[in-house]
């Protein structure tokens, strides 16, 4: 596990690293793989992250790290990933991303409220709650999840619903 500090220092090299390329820097871990250790970067953006955008924030980070003490001499494997359905959504960008999906939303007073993402703005989130919509203000939400759905319905299945 990386300490708080190494961590800090990771975060602060390859912030702008990564901003360079288009994408945002979600998280950084590094764990212990046998005698090695696994940095593992992880990066998003507005409509996903497409290969050659994981390819090219790769390159970048990579002469970032060569360039840098922040690893220190022991070797590592570098991995640099975009966030998995089980992220938390913690930041109003994470909510934006995942617009249209269900989610389930905690909220501050420590009840949770499942629906459909309808947006995420400057004042909070709208959700579609069992067809009512429901306005949730940024102070009231804790944390959010997006729900896994096998038949998730597509936009021709929701224009035929109305």
């Amino acid at each position: 596990m990386a300490t708080a500090s190494n961590r800090d220092a990771l975060l602060r090299l390859l912030t702008p690293v990564v901003s360079g390329t288009g994408l945002d820097l979600e998280d950084v871990q590094v764990t212990p793989a046998g005698k090695r250790r696994l940095l593992r970067v992880v990066v998003d953006q507005d409509g996903g992250v497409e290969l050659d955008g994981v390819a090219s924030v790769s390159t970048a980070v990579s002469a970032a790290l060569d360039a840098s003490d922040v690893m220190g001499g022991a070797p590592y494997v570098l991995e640099v990933t975009s966030p998995g359905v089980d992220r938390p959504l913690t930041e109003p960008r994470h909510w934006r991303r995942a617009r249209s999906r269900l989610v389930e939303a905690r909220l501050a007073d420590e009840t949770a409220v499942t629906g459909r993402l309808v947006e995420a703005d400057d004042q909070g989130v709208l959700l579609d709650v069992d067809g009512a919509q429901r306005r949730i203000p940024w102070p009231e939400l804790a944390t959010g999840r997006v729900q896994v759905e096998f038949n998730r319905p597509t936009p021709a299945d929701e224009d035929e619903g109305e």
